[in-house]
């Protein structure tokens, strides 16, 4: 009676051992395909970046756990900011998740790249970047884009390029700053699962933003060196026909705005 029931566990954990190695093969293997589709397109070196039109900023939180400055949010802000003085992009789309009252991912990375001498008119504020998917197909269906640089951790860059590149868009990658940190294998550890996910959402279940809107293309303004060398009435005439704005949307005053 023992000898069939063994050799049927035997059969089930041999059964159970091959799904999990499959698994596990196609999960690497999943990752490899998001890696290599991205490869080379992404500079490590913030003076190397290319030249863009728009640089989108992926919002994340300003404090981590435990009450800490998030690492993570200082060098996507430093290197926005320092693309943007650098010249090397016009706009930064900065978008993140404003779910709730409370919670203003925009509007903080907004306020802290006025501390570093970027512009309101060089900003533009997206309130559903509830996800890296959320981001870029609001990008391009909401605001206009279709091409830019991506602002994000190296380990972040190769799913926001893949997704950017499935939507359609001319996407390149600049990594900002990073520094070891406690529980950094952790998100990288979670980003392999995310890039696994992402095939699932492009190419099996078609996912769509949690919320899109009318169009609204980005005013984006010339930079102020770039104004001097401007024919006399260009800049104002451009600036009539876009209807006399100078940004697309101005940054609030207070982290209570209304969410788009």
């Amino acid at each position: 009676m023992h000898r069939p029931f063994w050799k049927v566990f035997k059969a089930v954990l041999m059964s159970l051992g091959a799904l999990a190695l499959l698994a596990a093969l196609l999960f690497a293997l999943a990752n490899l395909y998001v890696l290599g589709r991205t490869q080379g397109k992404i500079e490590a070196e913030l003076s190397q970046c290319g030249s863009e039109p728009v640089g989108i900023v992926f919002g994340t939180s300003h404090w981590t756990r435990s009450g800490a400055r998030n690492p993570h949010f200082e060098g996507r802000m430093g290197a926005a900011a320092h693309l943007i003085h650098l010249g090397r992009v016009d706009h930064l789309l900065v978008s993140g998740d404003n779910s709730t009252r409370y919670y203003n991912e925009p509007v903080t990375m907004w306020r802290d790249l006025r501390g570093r001498d970027v512009r309101d008119e060089d900003m533009t504020l997206d309130y559903a970047g509830f996800s890296t998917f959320d981001t870029l197909a609001r990008a391009r269906d909401v605001f206009g884009v279709d091409r830019a640089l991506l602002i994000t951790q190296a380990w972040h860059l190769p799913r926001a390029l893949f997704i950017g590149e499935a939507l359609g868009l001319e996407v390149s990658g600049c990594a900002a700053p990073e520094r070891a940190t406690d529980g950094l294998w952790r998100l990288k550890m979670r980003e392999w699962v995310a890039r696994v996910a992402t095939l699932g959402d492009l190419y099996l279940w078609e996912r769509e933003p949690h919320f899109l809107g009318p169009l609204e293309p980005l005013q984006i303004m010339p930079r102020e060196r770039d104004r001097l060398l401007l024919p006399p009435g260009m800049f104002n005439a451009s600036d009539a026909a876009s209807g006399g704005d100078t940004a697309r949307e101005s940054a609030p005053d207070s982290p209570s705005s209304t969410p788009r």
